[in-house]
């Protein structure tokens, strides 16, 4: 049996899994992504874990093909680096992958979560059946993965499908790129929290704001009705840039499920310049829990 080794970096945990040459999550742990340690210290945390996870699998690091990591962009993927992540602050310009290969001799492959993510959807999700997809995660930000022609397309420096900081609408508010208007500021799941915020003078999740719209709240149905016509727009954007065979939505936000959907699947039936692009098949994520690790073991499993 062969195995791959996934790490997926996030702002607030790090998950790390032995995945085998089917997808099958063998074992698993989570490490808080602390920032108040350096990344050099996570690194050895990291390590640390994934050592013991294979002594308590009985594992030889001999059977393990490689590791794969996902992190939040931007990245430099051929230097091996996370660049300048907004959530990331200490670990800019940071050598992920040299720092990993103090610790193992293993084939070390970085890439954006989304795009590893995009991955995992081809491999063992919703896209199984697709040569062209986009795969969107819709929750704190908004990110893509793009796969055409049978490989991902993951650009210069590892950084293509930023898809968040597209301009939806410039009237709406500053980004914290800078822009105004971004996709991400419109329409994340930290968009709709603010947002609805702003309407009730009071401190609202997201999901709260979903809930309140299904219960016939009339401010936050307006609210949410204006969020599921960004996400639209993005999506027809994505379509008339791209020509993909099937758009894949995950994060936290898609968990709202068919009112989502239907409402962006009419926005695109509208609006889509071509009209096979006005059919484009639009679903939900197959992988949910476990999607960043699968997905950055895929970098390892899955030719791409």
């Amino acid at each position: 049996m062969s195995y791959a080794i996934g790490i997926d970096i996030g702002g607030t945990k790090t998950a790390i899994g032995l995945v085998n040459a089917e997808g099958f999550v063998q074992a698993k742990a989570s490490l808080p992504t602390d920032q108040a340690v350096t990344p050099e210290v996570m690194i050895d945390r990291m390590a640390a874990a994934i050592k013991e996870m294979l002594a308590e699998q009985g594992v030889a690091e001999s059977e393990v093909l490689g590791i794969g990591v996902g992190a939040p962009g931007p990245l430099n993927t051929k230097e091996g680096k996370i660049a300048e992540p907004p959530n990331l602050p200490s670990w800019w310009n940071f050598p992920v992958v040299a720092m990993l290969q103090r610790h193992f001799s293993l084939p070390i492959r970085l890439e954006n979560d989304a795009t590893a993510a995009a991955l995992a959807e081809k491999w063992l999700g919703a896209a199984k059946d697709a040569e062209h997809f986009v795969f969107i995660t819709i929750s704190t930000g908004i990110g893509a993965g793009i796969y055409s022609h049978g490989k991902l397309i993951t650009g210069a420096s590892g950084n293509a499908g930023d898809v968040g900081h597209v301009v939806i609408d410039p009237a709406a508010g500053t980004c914290v790129c800078g822009q105004k208007g971004c996709w991400e500021y419109v329409a994340s799941g930290t968009a709709v929290a603010r947002q609805a915020s702003a309407l009730l003078g009071r401190e609202v999740s997201s999901k709260e704001a979903f809930d309140l719209a299904e219960a016939g709240n009339p401010q936050i149905q307006a609210l949410v009705q204006r969020i599921f016509e960004y996400i639209g727009v993005g999506c027809v954007t994505l379509i008339n840039t791209l020509d993909p065979e099937k758009l894949v939505i995950g994060g936290g936000v898609s968990q709202v499920g068919a009112p989502l959907f239907d409402a962006v699947r009419d926005y695109v039936s509208k609006y889509a310049l071509n009209p096979s692009g006005r059919k484009t098949p639009i679903v939900p994520a197959a992988l949910h829990q476990d999607a960043g690790l699968i997905g950055a073991a895929a970098l390892i499993h899955i030719p791409y």
